[in-house]
């Protein structure tokens, strides 16, 4: 066991940072310093993968009244979403002209094609702006923020110097490019000028987690942090927590 978080800056060669996570069931912002994840300082989103392929079969029934849900099976929406789906640099811009949108078609495996316009860019905005599924939580720009302003002072650069990104909906395009421009508005908006956040998008961030891991299991100190089956039976769950904290 081990916190994705640190996991996913070893990935990037990083032992302190700022983690920000959008997997597909919840996305994080976790302060990792020196190899040990700041937990009162960590963010959730309740918004990530699930929740945007969910979202965007919705768009595509609103905007094909004779599409049924039902022709729209989950793996075919995650196809549409991975292959057609990016992140708006302009969302409200973007979604008043529709000399902007971007069209695309995409033909399923029952012989069906289906077209995209603005539901390229929708779909991956409550990522950016949860209040269009009716949620209060601000985005996680806001919320990436929110974990850095919580550490000490004498940190804040430094984390803010190494910003990993890690998960598969972290891969839209478009997406490192949006975080990074909500991030440093924050920044400015709350008086923090000099904080300038640095972003690391490697190609391979949707699994950062696991190659963070094979790392950190191939590591001398790791062999420390096992706990046996006996340990476990000897002293029960709250093992979990002394060993991994």
């Amino acid at each position: 066991m081990a916190s994705t978080a640190r996991l996913a800056l070893c990935s990037a060669g990083a032992l302190s940072g700022l983690a920000v996570e959008a997997g597909a069931g919840v996305c994080h912002a976790t302060p990792v310093y020196a190899g040990h994840s700041w937990h009162r300082a960590t963010f959730r989103l309740e918004v990530a993968g699930s929740t945007l392929s969910r979202y965007l079969r919705d768009l595509l029934v609103a905007a094909c009244p004779g599409l049924q849900p039902q022709a729209l099976p989950r793996k075919t929406v995650t196809q549409l979403k991975k292959r057609c789906c990016y992140v708006s640099l302009d969302f409200e811009g973007d979604l008043r002209n529709p000399a902007r949108h971007q069209p695309a078609s995409f033909c399923m495996d029952n012989g069906c094609s289906v077209r995209l316009t603005s539901e390229r860019f929708c779909c991956p905005e409550p990522i950016f702006q949860p209040r269009l599924l009716g949620q209060a939580e601000p985005g996680l720009p806001t919320l990436a923020f929110r974990a850095l302003q919580r550490v000490p002072a004498t940190l804040r650069k430094r984390l803010a110097s190494t910003v990993v990104l890690a998960g598969g909906s972290t891969l839209f395009p478009g997406f490192a490019e949006r975080l990074n421009l909500e991030l440093e508005a924050e920044c400015r908006r709350h008086g923090y000028p000099t904080l300038r956040p640095r972003l690391v998008a490697q190609p391979g961030r949707g699994t950062a987690v696991w190659t963070g891991g094979s790392m950190v299991a191939s590591l001398q100190s790791f062999q420390c942090d096992w706990m046996t089956r006996a340990m476990y039976q000897e002293c029960g769950s709250r093992l979990v927590h002394e060993v991994f904290n």
